[in-house]
């Protein structure tokens, strides 16, 4: 591993590219804070894909596109007058020592659930809001919403104490489900529907699983599944919408024992 010293120089060489791109390259001369907004998001997708591959040396790729996008966020910062990276990291540093008094100060935190409950506290003194909920941002995707709502609940104190006190509300709102369904009421429907996800959501959450790398997981499944069909019927010189549903679950399951190889 490099030295301390080492990686000030490779951030100092970072820095010192940007500078020169920001000054020469066309491309990085014209971008402003919202016209990287869309790619960062798309690196951290990147990244999280590269850590759910457990794929070390793809990490380190991505972790650096990320990194870079965040000198670059820091330069415009700077050529506006806003701030620079030194101000973006000395104001992390500032916050991870002050949401830290456990560590730092005098404050005593003995337990997970104890340094949550001071860091989610610490933020609303800072922030000044009167919601834990408002710490949520709002861009984030619905399952990954879920989660980060039941954690700052969690910290306020809100919440189950284990997974299996949860599988009530999960028959409850089930059996809410059944019911919209049969009253055909579309947007009732849809209502039960995210309750059932939501209380799911929550039974993951306290079982210490994502739920988020779980469908992902699911979804390549079905995937790797779905196209193995469709490769085994061209070689029969058919096509999946000319088969019946008994020829085509004899594919699936093929492919599922595949899969489980």
């Amino acid at each position: 591993m490099n030295s301390r010293s080492e990686k000030l120089q490779a951030f100092g060489r970072l820095l010192d590219i940007m500078d020169t791109l920001r000054a020469e390259c066309p491309w990085d001369k014209k971008q402003t804070l919202e016209s990287l907004r869309h790619l960062t998001i798309e690196e951290t997708y990147e990244l999280a894909d590269a850590i759910e591959e457990n794929d070390l040396q793809e990490i380190k790729k991505e972790l650096g596109d990320l990194m870079l996008h965040m000198v670059f966020y820091s330069k415009i910062g700077s050529e506006k007058g806003a701030f620079d990276v030194a101000d973006v990291l000395n104001a992390v540093c500032d916050k991870l020592i002050h949401r830290h008094p456990h560590i730092y100060g005098d404050v005593e935190a003995a337990t997970e659930e104890e340094v949550k409950a001071n860091w989610e506290a610490i933020k609303l003194k800072e922030k000044g809001t009167q919601s834990v909920l408002q710490g949520v941002p709002r861009g984030l995707p619905a399952l990954v919403k879920a989660i980060r709502i039941g954690d700052k609940a969690r910290g306020a104190g809100f919440d189950w104490d284990k997974p299996q006190d949860v599988w009530g509300k999960i028959k409850e709102e089930l059996g809410e489900f059944e019911s919209a369904q049969k009253s055909g009421n579309q947007q009732e429907i849809e209502s039960e529907l995210g309750d059932v996800l939501f209380s799911i959501v929550n039974f993951a959450r306290l079982s210490n699983l994502d739920p988020e790398l779980a469908l992902e997981r699911t979804n390549k499944k079905f995937i790797y599944r779905f196209t193995y069909m469709e490769k085994k019927a061209h070689e029969q010189g058919k096509s999946l919408n000319k088969m019946t549903l008994p020829e085509m679950e004899l594919l699936w399951n093929e492919a599922k024992s595949k899969s489980e190889d």
